[in-house]
């Protein structure tokens, strides 16, 4: 009797044990384990940090010390000089969802004094799953010319030119941006910076923004924003190589701030431009030409006031890569003009830039650049405080770079 009871006891425990089992795990019994499924990943662990810094002296073989270009270089010219840092850049970067990719560079050496200041600050909110079509929300470079989003870190002359860098100080502002492009021609613009060929990044095939038009880190002052559009083809041939051609304009009107020296007058200055680039990768060789035509505010020193007036400027630049293993070696050489105003300096500076220069870049490895380049320019920059004011001379510039 006791033999039955305890098998019946054990039948009856396996049964409950089993019916159990069929309630925790569903009507049928799997066939192979399954894993749990990974934990997401919060937005912190997504993010990541790269940088470069860059260290100039520009004070050999100097010709004219009363020659200088303060939107190139504060420390080029003057009684000063010296070692200077030009850019200390931290790049906070990362996809913290799969529909939103957010990118903040400050820069610690901001206006020749080492002080922080935000460089970009935005987020890309994608509109489909592939990433195609794109919306860019915050202070992020407007999208005109090549050289102008071309990152400091990739461009092989010191300082970008005056023709179309006149257009946007800083190359930056507060705004929103659409941009487009398919997978294939997003790959191909990544590839561009990642294998070294100077691109200038991905700003989408066909790029639409709205922004304030005073400059970064400013508010706006007429409620009155300014329209930005490019169209832009990284055309691949069949031999590997590489062109890309675009198109860009920008409309809108301009405060220009004017000097205590002058009469205020009219202050909103009709402001728009409008170019081609067209730029051969160097696959060895490379070539690069943009120009721009337009009209802005410039100091007139006949009439001690500020004008709307036609502008235009562009370069051309010629450079040849050598590969060694890892050691690379670029001469360049480039040729700029420009005939107009820069709105954003007092009075609206008349400036009239002829400069050439030729230089060379070496790096031994990824994380170490170093770019001697030697300037002849012949430059008039006037405003109110100088009414009579071109200078000509040379002088031989050095840059090292540290990317991390």
């Amino acid at each position: 009797m006791r033999r039955i009871f305890a098998i019946t006891a054990l039948l009856a425990v396996m049964t409950i044990t089993a019916l159990s089992a069929r309630g925790e795990h569903g009507d049928s019994i799997p066939s192979k384990v399954v894993p749990s499924p990974s934990p997401t990943k919060g937005w912190y662990e997504t993010l990541r940090l790269r940088g470069y810094a860059q260290l100039r002296y520009n004070g050999l073989f100097e010709t004219n010390p009363n020659l200088a270009c303060d939107q190139c270089d504060k420390s080029w010219g003057g009684e000063g000089g010296g070692f200077f840092f030009r850019r200390i850049r931290l790049v906070f970067f990362g996809q913290i969802h799969e529909r939103v990719y957010l990118y903040i560079q400050p820069d610690f050496a901001s206006g020749g004094s080492n002080l922080a200041q935000i460089r970009d600050a935005y987020f890309d909110l994608a509109l489909d799953a592939k990433q195609e079509f794109r919306l860019r929300i915050g202070q992020s470079k407007v999208p005109f010319g090549f050289e102008n989003m071309q990152s400091s870190q990739n461009r092989l002359p010191l300082d970008r030119h005056d023709g179309m860098n006149s257009a946007v100080p800083n190359e930056r502002e507060a705004g929103v941006f659409f941009y487009y492009a398919p997978k294939e021609i997003r790959d191909r613009f990544r590839y561009l910076v990642s294998s070294g060929l100077k691109g200038s990044g991905d700003y989408g095939m066909f790029g639409f923004g709205l922004y304030n038009g005073q400059g970064p880190n400013a508010q706006d002052r007429n409620k009155n924003v300014h329209v930005v559009s490019r169209m832009t083809y990284p055309f691949l041939l069949k031999s590997g190589q590489i062109i890309e051609a675009s198109f860009q304009g920008y409309s809108g009107k301009y405060i220009v701030r004017p000097s205590a020296t002058i009469d205020a007058g009219q202050n909103e200055f009709k402001d728009y431009r409008y170019g081609p680039s067209l730029i051969i990768y160097p696959q060895p060789f490379g070539l690069q030409a943009e120009y721009n035509w337009g009209v802005g505010p410039e100091y007139d020193p006949e009439s001690g006031k500020v004008v709307e007036a036609p502008l235009g400027g562009g370069y051309i630049l010629a450079n040849y890569q050598i590969k060694a293993g890892e050691r690379l070696i670029i001469p360049f050489t480039r040729y700029h003009y420009y005939k107009g105003g820069k709105k954003f300096e007092a009075d609206a500076t008349k400036h009239r830039v002829k400069e050439f220069e030729i230089g060379v870049e070496w790096q031994p490895h990824k994380n170490f650049e170093l770019v001697t380049m030697y300037t002849i320019s012949d430059r008039t920059f006037e405003d109110s405080s100088n009414p009579n004011n071109r200078q000509k001379g040379s002088l031989l510039r050095l840059q090292a770079q540290v990317n991390f």
